[in-house]
């Protein structure tokens, strides 16, 4: 049987654990919500761009973007690459 301390412990370490799972999965949401959207595009004129957090790329499927990393602080979209420029 474990001492009270020892029950202390456990039962801490499992909130701590519970609330880590929580703030990652808020967090992840707040991410996804902040994903450029067409409207943060630069303009057709511009083939792949940036916003310091995310790289978009114009594809024939539509957008492709990557994902914004954890403390990512957006900054105004600027250019990477000029539309008919290759890769």
């Amino acid at each position: 049987m474990l001492s009270r301390d020892e029950a202390l412990a456990v039962t801490l370490s499992i909130a701590v654990a519970l609330l880590v799972a929580a703030f990652a999965i808020i967090a992840s949401a707040t991410a996804v919500s902040q994903a450029p959207s067409q409207g943060s595009a630069p303009g057709p004129s511009c083939a792949e761009w940036t916003d310091s957090c995310v790289v978009c790329r114009r594809v024939p499927e539509g957008l492709a973007c990557s994902t914004p990393g954890i403390a990512c602080v957006p900054s105004a979209p600027r250019c990477l690459r000029p539309a008919g420029v290759p890769i």
